[in-house]
């Protein structure tokens, strides 16, 4: 990884904040959904999974908990150390460093692949196909793939009509457009997040494009990034219970796909 978003992605990640970020309220929904979502995909345990790009291993603690077998792997040293850190000698837990454009494990060797994060970070459309590539080599039979994107429009929803983040750096307003064009989001300070951007419907041209079958797409957040309330509202039992199934309402309506900002998608080999 040796181009300048690469770089960036190093430097943003290197500042350990990712380690708490799905500790905040839009995390904890993106988090709670995201399980949901794979104790309706993932096999049973102790199937072995692949948790490519899998940042500080917050989804490989929650699969050890359930009895997974988990090959961790990622590109930032920080991410293994801090796993490695929190992980108990009854953890069946491979970690090490990785790249997911060239994985170390052997074909057919996992039962499931996670592909959370590398999408977020290749901009260059060949090798986000490798990375699909090669979750569809390592992975066992048709198997599931659980594959991530961060929405096209999150920049603007999120980033600009949600946290205002125009207000303490101005560029941003330029910036969006080429965003919400190309696809590829710049960072707006030294160690900002840097990463690409996808429409539905370029999310599941690539995975086909890469030999694999789509079998569901979905939209994680739905509306709730936009709750300036948030945190009370998932504190209040009835109040949450209508945040999540506001959520799980709008999750498959084609015409909403890209309102939240992560994309999730099922995807098996061909």
């Amino acid at each position: 990884m040796e181009r300048s978003e690469h770089r960036g992605m190093q430097a943003h990640y290197a500042r350990g904040e990712e380690r708490a970020r799905l500790q905040t309220p839009v995390g904890r929904v993106e988090f709670d959904r995201t399980v949901e979502m794979l104790g309706d995909w993932l096999p049973h345990a102790p199937a072995v999974v692949a948790d490519i790009g899998g940042g500080p291993g917050r989804y490989t603690l929650w699969l050890t908990e359930r009895g997974y077998i988990v090959r961790h792997r990622d590109t930032v040293p920080l991410h293994v150390e801090q796993l490695r850190s929190e992980l108990g000698p009854e953890d069946r837990v491979e970690s090490a460093l990785g790249d997911a454009r060239q994985l170390d494990l052997p074909d057919g060797s996992v039962d499931a692949v996670l592909l959370l994060e590398p999408l977020y970070h290749l901009e260059d459309r060949a090798e986000r196909l490798r990375a699909l590539t090669e979750a569809g080599r390592v992975v066992r039979g048709d198997g599931p793939i659980v594959i991530a994107a961060i929405s096209r429009w999150a920049a603007r929803l999120d980033g600009l009509l949600t946290q205002r983040l125009y207000e303490q750096y101005p560029q941003a307003l330029d910036l969006v457009e080429g965003v919400e064009r190309d696809g590829a989001l710049p960072p707006l300070h030294d160690g900002a997040f840097v990463g690409y951007t996808h429409r539905p419907e370029q999310l599941r041209e690539e995975i086909v494009h890469a030999g694999l079958t789509v079998e569901d797409l979905v939209n994680v957040e739905g509306l709730t990034f936009a709750l300036a309330d948030l945190d009370a509202r998932l504190a209040d039992p009835m109040a949450r219970r209508v945040v999540y199934a506001s959520a799980r309402a709008v999750q498959r309506v084609p015409e909403l796909l890209g309102l939240g900002p992560h994309l999730l998608a099922l995807a098996r080999r061909r």
